[in-house]
């Protein structure tokens, strides 16, 4: 795997192309970028002929072994890896640990094992099992089993915070040693998990220690939303890029808002998960980033409102509490069960070539959302990610022209739509 970089601002965004991934050798991902959110191998709320309606998809699909440990013994039978098994075609395959949408329950990992929970309960993993499900997965790259419980909760103490370095590295070691050993995952790639919670201290030393091993690059865990200050994830994050090397990825974990996700490319973030969409699909809201959607999609730019939300304003001032936002409604996005879109026969977005804006009105999405019709959760979905993965090409096309100071002021002002 192979990471080529364009742009390099010390200490902060990198924009560049990802090529070689893993054994998907014929693909490449332009970072900043995202991944494609998946549930045991598929978009939520779309087939794969829906989805492929879609343009411009992420080249690297996201699969978390939360959604298919139950279903190791089949796989092991059919021999002949997940993206054969679930048709995933011409699309490399990424294995997280956790799935970002649910937040596992805390306090069940040891020096052992990890635990995740499927649709039975409870799994626990050790390191033999873990790998063994790779084995039987063969992704092209995947991350090393982690001990990531220090976000969850109350802040931990130092003392639970360094376990949780020492028990990640030494997963990674046992990891890597059976990785090496296993010929179903020669061409794959790990990647190193950078833990150590809210200490400077502990995610430096996590990050230079990873970084001493042959990871194909690094996944920064427990920065989720909600488990801190936005100002302190940035400076963390700062510093553990500022000892990890520049030609290797660098993967963020749980953090999917648009503001969050330009903090943190500033801070030296090269590829983000892409469950956002699903979120705001699930509160039956649109995403509403009114696109120039130019012809060349690196000069795309949004043009987003000049009034700044409040909310957002003192929250990245310091003054709101973070808490979990799966269920709020952020700015960048309308609630269309409002009945003020009862009449409203406009696209959700002037000018967006999504199938949903290009067919039907906010008035129908009102409708279909407000009597359960299992079509709302479609056709938002599509419109969302359509919407998400143009914020990420005008984010990229801001940082090749200089732009990023501008780009900043249109999302962070954008404003909900009224």
């Amino acid at each position: 795997m192979k990471l080529e970089l364009t742009r390099v601002v010390q200490g902060g965004y990198r924009l560049g192309v990802l090529k070689e991934i893993g054994r998907a050798t014929h693909l490449s991902l332009e970072v900043p970028g995202c991944l494609l959110y998946t549930r045991c191998g598929t978009v939520p709320h779309l087939t794969h002929d829906t989805l492929h309606t879609l343009s411009n998809l992420p080249s690297i699909t996201q699969l978390t072994l939360s959604t298919v440990v139950e279903h190791q013994e089949v796989l092991e039978e059919y021999k002949d890896g997940f993206k054969k098994f679930a048709g995933l075609h011409d699309t490399a395959l990424y294995c997280s640990l956790h799935d970002p949408v649910t937040q596992s329950p805390a306090g069940y990992v040891t020096n052992k094992t990890v635990s995740v929970w499927g649709s039975g309960g409870r799994i626990e993993l050790t390191v033999g099992r873990f790998m063994a499900l790779q084995k039987a997965l063969r992704p092209d790259l995947y991350q090393s089993m982690a001990d990531g419980e220090t976000w969850q909760g109350d802040a931990s103490s130092r003392k639970r915070i360094r376990k949780s370095v020492d028990r990640t590295l030494a997963h990674l070691d046992e990891c890597l040693l059976i990785h090496q050993q296993t010929a179903e995952l020669q061409g794959a790639e790990v990647l190193g998990v950078v833990e150590g919670g809210d200490s400077l201290e502990e995610r430096v030393r996590s990050a230079k220690e990873t970084a001493k091993r042959p990871v194909g690059g690094f996944c920064l865990d427990g920065f989720q939303t909600g488990s801190m200050e936005g100002s302190l994830r940035t400076q963390l994050i700062g510093a553990v890029a500022g000892e990890l090397p520049e030609d290797k990825p660098r993967l963020l974990q749980g953090v999917g808002r648009p503001d969050e996700v330009v903090a943190c490319v500033e801070a030296g973030v090269d590829l983000f998960e892409s469950f956002f969409p699903f979120q705001v699909t699930e509160r039956g809201c649109a995403l509403t980033f009114d696109l120039d959607l130019s012809p060349d999609p690196e000069r795309a730019v949004l043009e987003l409102g000049e009034e700044k939300d409040e909310a957002w304003e003192s929250e990245q001032s310091g003054d709101v509490q973070l808490e979990d936002q799966a269920e709020t409604i952020t700015p960048f996005e309308m609630d269309l069960k409002d009945t003020k879109y009862r009449d409203d026969f406009t696209p959700l977005v002037e000018g967006c070539g999504c199938y949903c804006c290009t067919n039907h009105q906010r008035a129908y999405l009102h409708h279909l959302l407000v009597t359960n019709e299992l079509l709302a959760g479609v056709l938002l979905m599509l419109h969302n990610m359509a919407q998400y993965n143009a914020f990420f090409r005008a984010l990229r096309g801001a940082l090749a022209g200089d732009q990023l100071e501008p780009f900043k002021k249109r999302v962070l002002r954008s404003k909900r739509v009224a």
